[in-house]
């Protein structure tokens, strides 16, 4: 099982405060890899480290053999690594399937081609054959011509999801994907996620709700104050003294 994302040593400061201080993480092929840690321990700015939002202080990131260290977004995203955000941003003026749709690539786009039917008409009906079926895997096939304003906050999510799909990404970075959605709703996302995974994609997750979202996991890193302070599979690091101590508070562990 090969690596698809290594970040070596990772800082990130802003004049002074350190946010993310010498982090090195391995995402695995095929894995669903899990970032947990309280509000402002520095997980989402290590992934804006990772996805070219902010470039790090120090340290490298390598998508593969590629050293993306500093490469804008546009350029990773290129390469095969998406993200989503912790609130959703679809295109709300279009449809379901049209957000799915302006992620993937076809010639009609150019202003030279546009004019020519012939160049671009059996892409886009690739592309829309393509689109459908990842709406199928994602669960939102039954609201593909419904605007994507209309569609819940699970609902949402999912179309996050789906963009990064239809950009033929190989891994995708998930910012509190089941964050403001119920318990019924948050294990159908990952459900969705979990078979993905299995269908070949990566995933690296950042998420609160540690109780519904580590039985999913493979191995998890938990981060404390911009550190590392644990790493293992789910009950190597749900069990470990300092990580209880961080959510439960000190003293917590020996009750434990």
């Amino acid at each position: 099982m090969g690596n698809v994302l290594v970040a070596e040593n990772v800082t990130k400061s802003f004049e002074g405060l350190i946010a993310v201080n010498n982090v090195s993480i391995v995402v695995k092929e095929n894995t669903f890899t899990m970032l947990i840690g309280p509000n402002g321990c520095g997980k989402t700015t290590l992934i804006n480290c990772c996805t070219g939002i902010l470039p790090p202080t120090s340290g490298r990131v390598f998508l593969g053999d590629l050293d993306i260290t500093g490469w804008k977004p546009h350029e990773i995203y290129k390469v095969g690594f998406v993200r989503s955000f912790q609130i959703p941003l679809p295109f709300i003026g279009l449809t379901v399937i049209d957000n799915v749709l302006g992620a993937m690539r076809n010639p009609g786009e150019a202003p030279l081609k546009a004019h020519s039917l012939n160049k671009w008409a059996d892409v886009e009906e690739e592309n829309m054959t393509h689109a459908l079926d990842i709406l199928a895997k994602v669960g939102l096939e039954k609201h593909w011509d419904l605007p994507s304003s209309s569609l819940g906050a699970a609902q949402l999510k999912m179309l996050e999801v789906a963009k990064g799909l239809s950009s033929g990404a190989k891994l995708i970075a998930l910012d509190e994907p089941i964050g403001g959605v119920d318990p019924a709703s948050a294990d159908e996302i990952l459900s969705h996620v979990s078979r993905l995974k299995e269908e070949g994609l990566t995933f690296l997750v950042v998420e609160h709700r540690i109780d519904i979202a580590a039985p999913f996991a493979d191995y998890i890193y938990a981060m404390e104050l911009g550190s590392l302070i644990s790493e293992g599979t789910p009950e190597q690091v749900l069990n470990d003294p300092k990580v209880i101590e961080v959510y439960l508070g000190e003293g917590a562990a020996a009750q434990c």
